[in-house]
């Protein structure tokens, strides 16, 4: 199974595309607003709009941010119990997970390298709902379709609906559309009704901040869009600020941070492996993953501040004191919620502790820096 890298806003090979590039159903809507579209994932995605990166990243950080997420994949599996099905190809608790709750998991290989990170929703006894990554849904289809035989895997097309409402005021302007979305707690999901859209509401998302992600029909997106986007404290947000707020959230963006070479214990989710998945396995890569718990792991997922102004981008080389090589920068911009430029990537295990002091050789100088404590924005889910 082979996942393509979804490239990040500014990196030189977004122009690398040679497919035709999908549209997402606000494609025109992107257009209306004046925003400034990339190849992304096999789509034509808006990286900003005339507001800019800074301005849309701390509006998120202050109001609420919209963002066009219809380019992930979305999966529905149904059988007689689908959850035990699942567990054959993740390390996740499944089977615990309770209706209408939302976990987050990984797809591991035979070596416990990780093929995509995904949420999966427990809609009922008979069925999962799942949320993959657009550079990896082909591949997780064959690979669920394969993994999976007794369970139907529907997938809902490349143009369905999936918005992202994120920021303290989300609740506030959902709650006015759909009153018991500001009760939901973090990682639940429920189904609901906006003006006649009927629509998917998770309380979830990738910035760090409280919000939702909202699914909708394809043909109804636009119009649900539109209706958000009227709310005083909406804004639109693109790729760029997408990727800002979720590097200041310690996220990993698959394809950089984690892929078939980093494992759920080298990349700091351990979280994410459930402890009676620890004991029992039964996912690809059990054994070796089951070990790292035991003996740890030869290198692990830091985040490092660089001391200056200077970013360190991806691949930017990481040296010890004593210039010896010890890693790499997976994934490094500017923060403009820290105000300076943060960083995350692999360091052997010995240069692994909070402050300890690094070089990044940027341009072919030695730039100080040091391991630090992620997330660097501190989370704010809403715990109820």
């Amino acid at each position: 199974m082979a996942c393509a890298v979804e490239t990040l806003p500014g990196d030189p090979d977004l122009s690398d595309q040679t497919e035709p590039l999908l549209r997402t159903p606000l494609h025109a809507l992107h257009g209306e607003l004046g925003a400034r579209m990339v190849p992304f994932a096999g789509y034509d995605m808006p990286v900003q709009y005339p507001a800019g990166v800074l301005k849309e990243h701390l509006h998120t950080r202050t109001g609420a941010g919209l963002f066009d997420v219809s380019h992930m994949g979305q999966v529905r599996l149904r059988g007689d119990d689908p959850a035990k099905a699942l567990e054959a190809l993740v390390p996740g608790d499944i089977q615990g997970l309770a209706e209408g709750r939302i976990r987050y998991t990984l797809f591991t290989n035979d070596h416990g390298g990780i093929l995509d990170d995904l949420m999966v929703t427990r809609v009922g006894p008979g069925e999962l709902f799942l949320v993959v990554n657009a550079a990896c849904k082909q591949a997780d289809l064959a690979h669920l379709r394969a993994g999976l035989p007794g369970v139907a895997v529907e997938y809902l097309g490349d143009d369905a609906g999936l918005l992202a409402l994120q920021g303290p005021a989300a609740a506030a302007v959902l709650a006015r559309h759909v009153p018991a979305a500001a009760a939901m707690p973090f990682m639940s999901a429920i189904t609901a009704d906006i003006r006649g859209i009927p629509v998917r509401i998770s309380r979830s998302g990738y910035t760090g901040e409280d919000g939702y992600e909202i699914g909708a029909a394809g043909t109804d997106a636009e119009a649900l869009a539109r209706l958000l986007l009227a709310e005083p404290e909406v804004a639109p947000i693109g790729l760029g600020a997408r990727d800002s707020l979720r590097l200041e959230a310690g996220l990993c963006l698959y394809g950089h941070d984690i892929d078939t070479t980093t494992t759920p214990v080298e990349a700091a989710l351990t979280w994410a492996v459930a402890k009676r998945r620890r004991e029992e396995g039964g996912f690809p890569g059990a054994a070796l993953v089951q070990r790292q718990f035991r003996e740890g792991a030869v290198r692990k997922r830091v985040g490092i501040l660089p001391e200056g102004r200077a970013p360190a981008r991806e691949h930017t080389e990481i040296q010890g004191a004593d210039g010896a090589v010890i890693g790499s920068i997976t994934s490094g911009g500017f923060g403009p919620s820290v105000n300076g430029p943060v960083a995350m990537g692999y360091v052997a295990a010995a240069h692994a502790a909070v402050g300890t002091p690094v070089n990044l050789m940027v341009r072919g100088k030695a730039l100080p820096a040091k391991v630090a404590a992620l997330p660097f924005v501190p989370h704010r889910y809403y715990r109820g």
